[in-house]
C-alpha cells in the first residue's frame, strides 16, 4: 500500500487529488497540507511514500523550498504539478530533489500512473514537459557544478545514453535510435547513473546540459 500526502493550497484541487487517489486499492492518502512549511511537518510525522506537491503556494516556503527539506530529512518521493507547462521554476524544483513533474491538466490516470512511477524509484516527466521545459531549464547559463572528466567513466554507448536521456527520449525511444534491447538500454542508463553518482534521470538531465553534453535548445532528433 503507498501512503500519499497530498500538498495544495486550493481546497477543491487538493481534495480532488485525495479522492482520486485514494480510490486506488494500492493507495492511501495519509495526510494533506495547505502550504510548504506544513507540507514538510505532515510528511515528517506520517512519512509518506510518495507526496504530491504543488510547485506554487503562498507562505513562508513555497513548494520548491519543502521538496527541498522533505528530500534531504525523509525517504518521501516528490511528484511536483504546476498549472504551467514553461513554468520557470522547474530548473529549480528538479534541483531541489523533485523525482517528477506533472501538468495539472493531466488526466485522472495519468496522475495515478504517475504516484506509481515515482514510487518505484524511477523519475517521470509529463510528455510536454520532458521536450518544452528542458531545453527552458537551462536557458540561464550556469556553471558545471560536476568536473566534466566524469564522463570519461562512461563508455562511448553510454554517453550516447546519457545524450539521448538529456534530449527526452524514452527508453524504447533510445533502443530503436540504438539498435538495441529495452533492456540494454536499461542497463546503459543504470551504469551511467551509478558511475556519475546521479539518483535519477532527471539528475541525468541536469547534469548532461551542465556538463555541457547537451545544448541548451537542442530537441529530440
Amino acid at each position: 500500500m503507498l501512503r500519499i500526502v497530498v500538498v495544495d493550497d486550493q481546497d477543491l484541487v487538493r481534495g480532488g487529488f485525495m479522492m482520486i487517489l485514494d480510490a486506488e486499492p494500492d493507495m492511501t492518502v495519509v495526510g494533506e497540507a495547505a502550504d510548504g512549511l506544513d507540507a514538510v511537518r505532515v510528511v515528517a510525522e506520517t512519512q509518506p511514500d510518495v507526496v504530491v506537491m504543488d510547485i506554487r503556494m503562498p507562505g513562508p516556503i513555497d513548494g520548491i523550498e519543502a521538496t527541498r527539506r522533505i528530500c534531504e530529512t525523509t525517504g518521501a518521493r516528490v511528484l511536483m504539478l504546476t498549472t504551467f507547462d514553461l513554468d520557470e521554476h522547474v530548473h529549480d524544483a528538479l534541483r531541489a530533489g523533485a523525482n517528477g513533474f506533472l501538468l495539472k491538466t493531466m488526466r485522472r490516470a495519468e496522475l495515478v500512473d504517475a504516484v506509481r512511477v515515482v514510487a518505484k524509484g524511477e523519475a517521470l516527466l509529463a510528455p510536454t514537459v520532458t521536450r518544452r521545459v528542458i531545453a527552458d531549464l537551462v536557458r540561464r547559463p550556469r556553471a558545471a557544478t560536476r568536473p566534466p572528466a566524469l564522463l570519461d567513466e562512461l563508455t562511448n554507448r553510454e554517453q550516447e545514453t546519457l545524450r539521448l536521456v538529456a534530449r527526452g527520449l524514452s527508453n524504447a525511444e533510445i533502443a530503436t535510435r540504438l539498435s538495441v534491447s529495452d533492456h540494454t538500454v536499461k542497463t546503459h542508463v543504470s551504469n551511467v547513473l551509478t558511475k556519475l553518482g546521479l539518483r535519477d534521470r532527471v539528475q541525468a538531465v541536469i547534469f548532461s546540459y551542465e556538463a555541457g553534453l547537451v545544448s541548451p535548445g537542442e530537441g529530440p532528433d
